[in-house]
C-alpha cells in the first residue's frame, strides 16, 4: 500500500492511496493562496489600481513583460486573471484514478480540474450537503471572477522568477497554475458525484467497503473508513470535537484501525475559536458605536451561520438591534434556504428545533423580520434602496481579490471609523490587504477555526489506538508561534510525509475472503484436528472478478468415445485424491519405522525446537521443527523419496 501526497497545502489537501490494485484519491482541495499574488478584480474600474506603476526588473528586462507586474507600497502584484494551484498531476495520472472520496465541501474545489478534460472515468462519492454546498462554493467562485474579467493573461513573469522580489520569487510551480474553470465544467464534474449517507456501507469494486462517518466539522463533513474482512484504514480530515451546528464526530467507527491517516488540523492552533468569536462581536459593536460600518469577508456557508446568530444576539444585548445586516453572495439565497432543510446532518439541539417545529438556524427568523437581508451583488436590484449605514456586511471573497468585498474596501477604506474583520484562517490578512494600502479603516484578525487543534488531536489519537499513524511531517514539528504545539509520538508506529513524496504504508495483505456456493458448502466434511480446530478440503475452480473471489465447482470431464484408450483422470479426481498431513511428528515412532525399513545407526540431536536425525550409514540428515521438515541426502533421490514416505506415515492426514 502506498500514499502519494499531491499538495503542499495542509488545509486543502489531496492524497492518493493504492490499495488492492485500485487508486483512491482522498479529497481534492484547491490551493487559493496563489491569488494573493494578483491584483484585485473590481466590478468597476478602480482609479487607484489603474494608476499603479509598472514594476521593472533591474536587469535582463524584457519589454514584452511591461504591464504584467504592478507595484503597490513596496509589494509587486501580477496584473492578470487570478490563478490557482492544482494537485500535482505528474505524480499520478488523473485518468487512472478509480475512486475519489470527499470529506467536506472545502476540500472539493479542485474537482473540475481533475474530472474534466483529463480522461477521468472513475467514481466520486460525497454526502449530500458536501455536494450541494460545494456547488455553492464553486458557482460563487466562478461568477466572482467572470463578472470582472481581465482583458489579458500575464505569463512571461513566470520565466524570470529569479529576478522578482519576495514573495513572487518563492512561488511554487507557477507554470502549473491555472485560471478558473467554467460553469459547464462545474456542473459536469458535480454530475459525477454519487451521494452517500452517514454510516452507509458501499462496496467499491469488490475491493473494500467505504463508509462515511460524521467528522463534526461542518455540514455533511465526514471521515472515511475503508474496510475489508481483514484490514481497516481510516482517513480523518477536517474533524472537530467542539459542539457546533453539525452532527458530532463519530469516534467509535475510527477505533483500532490498521492505518490511520490524519490531516486537516486547525490553521490557527494558538487561538480559541470561542474567544475570537467574542472579540469579533466586541469589535463590531465598537465600530457601530463610532458610526462606522463593519465588513466581514466570508464564504457562503459554514462559520457564517454561527456569526449571524452570535452577532445578532450581541448587538441586541448592546442596544444596537436596529443595525442592518447584509449577506451578499451570488448563492446567498440558495445557501440560506438549503441550511434549513438539513435536519439529519445537524446536532441534536438543532434537530430538536426542527421537530417542534421551528427553524434550526435563527437566520430564517432574521430574514423574515428584515434584520438580515441578502443579495446576489451590490449592483443587484433593490440593494441601493435598502442599503444604509452604519451596517454589517458579510460578503466574499475572503482573499479580497475578487467579489463584492473588493467594492466595499474601495468604498470604505479611507474612513477610520469603518473596520474589516477577518474570520477565515485560509489567508494571512496582512497579505490580503497589501494591494489596498495605504488603508485607513481598521483591520482585525479573529480567525475562527473549529477543526482539531494539536491537544485535541493528541487526545483523539490515544483514544482511537491505531496500529500505524500517518500524518504530514509538519505536524510533528513545533509550531512557529507555540513551540509546545505538535503531534506527540504515540506508542504505536508513526509515519510522516510531505508534498511530492510517495511513501510505503505497512499494510500487507495476508488474507482475503472467498465465497463458495450453497451446493459446495453442503459437501464439506469437517475433520477435528485438535485444539477446537476443524479442517476440510474443498475442490473447485477459483474465479476472481472485480476483486471478488468465488470458488466454482469443477466442470465434469467430457466422455471419451467408445474404443478409445483409458481417459486421463479429471482435474477434480486428481485434486480429491490428494492428502494433507497435519499434527506433530513423533520422533520415537519415526525412529522405529526407519529401523523396520532396515536403517540403523541413528543419532538424535536436539537444539532448541529443532530435532535432527543423523542416519550415519546413509550419510543423511532429517531435520525438522514445529513447522517444516528437511531431508538432506545429497544426490540419493530414491532414498529421499523413501524417507519422505516414511515421515508422512508418522503424521495424520485428511
Amino acid at each position: 500500500m502506498r500514499l502519494y501526497c499531491l499538495s503542499n497545502d495542509l488545509a486543502k489537501h489531496c492524497y492518493v492511496i493504492t490499495f488492492k490494485g485500485l487508486r483512491i484519491m482522498l479529497d481534492c482541495g484547491l490551493t487559493e493562496q496563489t491569488v494573493l499574488n494578483f491584483l484585485p478584480l473590481p466590478f468597476v474600474q478602480s482609479v487607484k489600481l489603474s494608476n499603479l506603476p509598472n514594476w521593472i526588473p533591474n536587469r535582463d528586462h524584457d519589454p514584452q513583460m511591461d504591464g504584467e507586474l504592478k507595484e503597490c507600497c513596496g509589494r509587486v502584484f501580477v496584473d492578470s486573471a487570478p490563478e490557482f494551484t492544482l494537485p500535482m498531476d505528474k505524480m499520478v495520472d488523473f485518468s487512472e484514478i478509480d475512486v475519489i472520496l470527499i470529506s467536506n465541501y472545502l476540500n472539493m474545489l479542485a474537482l473540475p480540474y481533475i474530472t474534466e478534460h483529463t480522461g477521468f472515468k472513475g467514481k466520486v462519492y460525497a454526502t449530500e450537503p458536501t455536494l450541494q454546498i460545494g456547488r455553492f462554493f464553486l458557482e460563487e467562485l466562478v461568477e466572482y471572477i467572470e463578472v470582472a474579467p481581465k482583458a489579458s493573461t500575464a505569463a512571461l513573469w513566470k520565466d524570470v522568477l529569479h529576478l522578482l522580489p519576495s514573495p513572487l520569487n518563492e512561488a511554487f510551480r507557477p507554470k502549473k497554475w491555472k485560471t478558473i474553470f467554467g460553469l459547464k465544467d462545474v456542473h459536469n464534474s458535480l454530475a459525477r458525484v454519487t451521494i452517500m449517507g452517514y454510516d452507509e456501507k458501499l462496496d467499491i469494486l469488490g475491493a473494500f467497503v467505504a463508509t462515511p462517518v460524521s467528522s463534526g466539522y461542518c455540514l455533511g463533513s465526514s471521515n472515511w473508513v475503508l474496510s475489508t474482512a481483514h484490514e481497516k484504514i481510516c482517513y480523518v480530515s477536517g474533524s472537530s470535537t467542539l459542539t457546533t451546528h453539525p452532527r458530532p464526530i463519530n469516534q467509535s467507527a475510527l477505533k483500532h484501525a490498521d492505518v490511520l491517516i490524519m490531516t486537516g488540523l486547525t490553521q490557527a492552533p494558538t487561538v480559541n475559536p470561542d474567544t475570537k468569536l467574542g472579540e469579533l462581536c466586541m469589535n463590531v459593536a465598537l465600530t457601530i458605536r463610532n458610526n462606522g460600518s463593519a465588513l466581514i469577508p466570508c464564504y457562503p456557508s459554514g462559520v457564517v451561520y454561527d456569526l449571524f446568530e452570535c452577532l445578532t444576539q450581541n448587538l441586541e444585548n448592546a442596544g444596537l438591534n436596529n443595525v442592518p445586516m447584509f449577506f451578499i453572495s451570488p448563492v446567498a439565497d440558495s445557501s440560506l434556504a438549503y441550511s434549513n432543510i438539513l435536519a439529519e446532518w445537524l446536532s441534536s439541539a438543532k434537530q430538536n428545533k426542527v421537530y417542534l417545529p421551528d427553524d434550526p438556524f435563527p437566520h430564517a427568523f432574521y430574514l423574515r423580520n428584515s434584520k438580515l437581508k441578502h443579495y446576489k451583488h451590490v449592483f443587484s436590484e433593490g440593494f441601493s434602496k435598502d442599503f444604509r449605514q452604519p451596517c454589517v456586511v458579510f460578503c466574499g471573497h475572503p482573499s479580497l481579490r475578487f467579489g463584492d468585498a473588493v467594492h466595499f474596501i474601495e468604498m470604505w477604506g479611507n474612513n477610520v471609523n469603518n473596520s474589516i474583520i477577518f474570520t477565515e484562517p485560509d489567508f494571512p490578512y496582512l497579505q490580503v490587504l497589501a494591494p489596498f494600502q495605504p488603508l485607513a479603516m481598521k483591520a482585525f484578525y479573529c480567525p475562527i477555526d473549529t477543526s482539531l487543534n494539536y491537544q485535541q488531536a493528541n487526545k483523539l489519537i490515544k483514544e482511537l489506538k491505531p496500529n500505524v499513524l500517518v500524518i504530514p511531517e509538519a505536524y510533528t514539528k513545533p509550531h512557529p508561534n507555540a513551540p509546545n504545539l505538535f503531534i506527540e509520538q504515540p506508542d504505536k508506529k508513526i509515519i510522516t510525509f510531505k508534498c511530492g513524496e510517495i511513501i510505503r504504508l505497512p499494510l500487507k495483505r495476508k488474507l482475503d475472503r472467498v465465497y463458495i456456493s450453497y451446493d459446495m458448502a453442503q459437501k464439506l466434511v469437517p475433520r477435528d484436528v485438535g485444539n477446537g480446530i476443524t479442517i476440510s478440503t474443498i475442490t473447485g475452480l477459483l474465479e476472481v472478478k472485480d476483486k471478488v473471489h468465488n470458488i466454482q465447482p469443477c466442470e465434469p470431464s467430457e466422455e471419451k468415445p467408445s474404443g478409445s484408450k483409458m481417459p486421463p483422470p479429471s482435474r477434480e479426481e486428481v485434486l480429491k485424491n490428494m492428502k494433507y498431513e497435519y499434527g506433530t511428528l513423533d520422533v520415537d515412532m519415526l525412529k522405529k519405522r526407519l529401523i523396520q525399513d532396515g536403517i540403523t545407526n541413528i543419532k538424535v540431536e536436539r537444539t532448541g525446537n529443532v530435532v535432527s536425525l543423523q542416519l550415519v550409514n546413509e550419510d543423511t540428515t532429517i531435520k525438522f521443527d514445529d513447522n517444516e521438515t528437511h531431508i538432506i541426502c545429497g544426490g540419493k533421490q530414491s532414498l529421499r523419496l523413501k524417507l519422505r514416505d516414511t515421515v508422512l506415515k508418522c503424521l495424520q492426514s485428511f
